[in-house]
């Protein structure tokens, strides 16, 4: 069924006129300096885009030369009811977008709630809404700090709970951590630590954890984006594809490959609003 009216989300992208690998700043880009194919990426992003617009409002903010990353939205910031928190970036190669995003939020109308300067979050990448539970999931350890979740929760008026990131092929929480809208959770439960994988099944029950495998971990299934039960994502294997299904949902993919050269997928190309 495609959502109508209200309950048609919103998501914000941006085009990969720009997309590349110029830098390397997690481990996935190692091997990949220059190495993107422009005209496939591009066909790409265009098949996601077409995927997703019968069942979300689609908003785009302009891409710009030398911000090669630009294209990966989830980390413009994190939006809930008008509010928005933006980014601090980690890595100075990505602090220019900033700028560009806030101007897209303030020419939209939003409001853009106050963070300090000292802290690194990277939005939507590191922190998303549980579906079943009145919580924020916060991940830390690579790019957003570990005082981030206490901060976003005080900002929204959710409770949070802070995630410990231990692999870093995994650098941001949504590249291995995805509510879906049922109150399930799909993960990948060695990209955490101890005491993080135990937070996650205390509050998510065992019939509602969906625990993908090593492959489908590293081909960034958990990197979806999931609306009205449909699951877009860059790969999934058929094992997984089954347990969604039986759980109700209906996988979708969308081969994202270009992308994933960068460490990103279709979750990292697209922003909630």
């Amino acid at each position: 069924m495609r959502p109508t009216g209200s309950d048609r989300p919103r998501i914000l992208m941006c085009a990969p006129d720009h997309y590349g690998v110029d830098y390397v700043i997690n481990p996935w880009m190692a091997a990949h300096v220059g190495g993107i194919n422009h005209a496939r990426a591009l066909s790409q992003w265009l098949n996601l885009r077409d995927l997703l617009a019968p069942l979300a409002d689609l908003k785009f903010v302009a891409p710009h030369p030398g911000l090669p990353d630009m294209v990966f939205t989830a980390n413009a910031g994190l939006v809930s009811t008008g509010k928005v928190i933006l980014s601090r970036f980690h890595f100075g190669e990505r602090r220019d977008e900033e700028g560009f995003f806030r101007e897209w939020f303030e020419a939209h109308e939003f409001s853009i709630a106050p963070w300090p300067e000292d802290v690194s979050f990277e939005g939507a990448g590191d922190a998303l809404a549980d579906q079943g539970e009145e919580i924020i999931w916060c991940g830390f350890g690579f790019r957003s700090s570990e005082k981030a979740a206490a901060l976003v929760g005080e900002i929204f008026g959710r409770e949070t709970v802070a995630l410990r990131l231990v692999d870093a092929r995994f650098y941001h929480l949504d590249t291995c951590f995805c509510p879906l809208s049922g109150g399930q959770l799909m993960y990948f439960p060695p990209a955490f630590d101890d005491q993080s994988r135990k937070k996650i099944e205390e509050i998510v029950g065992p019939k509602k954890r969906l625990e993908v495998a090593a492959d489908d971990a590293l081909n960034f299934s958990c990197n979806a984006v999931e609306i009205a039960g449909h699951v877009f994502m860059n790969a999934a294997s058929g094992d997984l594809q089954n347990r969604l299904r039986a759980m109700g949902y209906a996988p979708a993919l969308t081969p994202l490959t270009e992308f994933l050269k960068a460490g990103g997928a279709a979750k990292c190309l697209t922003l909630r609003l």
